[in-house]
């Protein structure tokens, strides 16, 4: 999982943020009945062979939760390029790990929704952390709501999922075998990760609790306000007042993944049985961003970033 827009280059990060269009589907609160509470077994470790390095408050993987396991492979290998393992999980729930080059870039996670419940698909980002058991009392002593207790992922390290005091959901991961480092991300990697809420201010003071954040404030060409949260001189996420729809949108963390040009990743994912959500367009910066909901509606954000340098140093 990478994320590398250098913190000093926040006008640039500023430009992940996309212009939503009114009556998007409002993103409700997944029940984390899911792969985070269940444990899986025979999971590739984040990093092979394990590091020292640890980068609190870096995002370091992602889980979708879905209806339909199979559906979703084929959207997302197809869009990505992702590979697939199969994995039972001790929670008997169907599970798969997603791949891009030999390392794990996702897992995905079954679960029915049944018809009384008002809940959609959804991406659960994971954070990293060093103190599980630490982390938890900070959560809930600044307003969390505790919706996985702490729990141990065999060859993952030790896992926990929140509600942030406005009920955008993500999980935190103290993982066994060290960080992966901060380089570009690849194209079919997550690179952006953008928190859409009711006060970005408060949010933002809670997030920065939680991973001792810097918080920078952006200029703002429309009336919203816009966040960049840093840690060790990257920027790791964007914290963004939510935008007005006809049915409000619920907070939540929307993930974004590079891709080398939005414009035919959107019309790939059409192909696939994907919807638009927010059409390609220019980012503040001039790199184009779009979004997309899979087949069963889990929103995923697409960012197209100018490959000017190397794998390994930040833009």
């Amino acid at each position: 999982m990478n994320h590398l827009p250098k913190a000093s280059s926040a006008g640039r990060a500023s430009g992940f943020l996309p212009a939503w269009r009114s009556g998007m589907l409002a993103l409700l609160c997944i029940g984390v009945t899911s792969s985070a509470a269940a444990v899986t077994a025979n999971l590739q470790p984040l990093v092979d062979p394990p590091s020292t390095e640890h980068h609190i408050g870096k995002f370091i993987f992602v889980e979708l939760v879905t209806p339909n396991l199979a559906a979703a492979k084929q959207f997302y290998g197809g869009l990505f390029g992702w590979t697939f393992r199969d994995i039972q999980s001790v929670g008997g729930l169907p599970y798969a790990e997603a791949s891009l080059d030999g390392h794990p870039v996702a897992g995905l996670a079954q679960r029915e929704i049944r018809a009384n419940e008002h809940r959609q698909p959804a991406w659960l980002s994971f954070i990293a952390v060093r103190d599980i058991e630490a982390t938890r009392k900070s959560a809930m002593l600044n307003g969390a709501k505790l919706l996985a207790a702490p729990h141990g992922v065999p060859d993952r390290g030790q896992a926990a999922v929140f509600a942030d005091p406005q009920g955008a959901v993500f999980g935190v991961l103290a993982s066994s075998a060290g960080d992966p480092p901060d380089e570009l991300a690849e194209p079919g990697e997550w690179i952006w990760h953008s928190l859409l809420t009711r006060d970005p201010d408060a949010d933002a003071a809670f997030y920065q609790t939680l991973f001792d954040y810097e918080v920078f404030d952006l200029p703002s060409q429309d009336s919203r306000q816009h966040m960049i949260l840093a840690s060790e001189d990257f920027a790791r996420a964007s914290a963004n007042t939510a935008p007005q729809t006809a049915a409000p949108l619920h907070p939540h963390w929307l993930n974004y993944v590079r891709v080398d040009d939005a414009v035919k990743s959107v019309a790939r994912a059409v192909a696939l049985g994907g919807r638009v959500l927010v059409e390609p367009h220019p980012d503040r910066q001039g790199s184009m961003v779009a979004i997309v909901a899979d087949p069963q509606g889990a929103p995923v954000g697409l960012l197209e970033w100018p490959d000017t340098e190397s794998r390994g140093t930040a833009p």
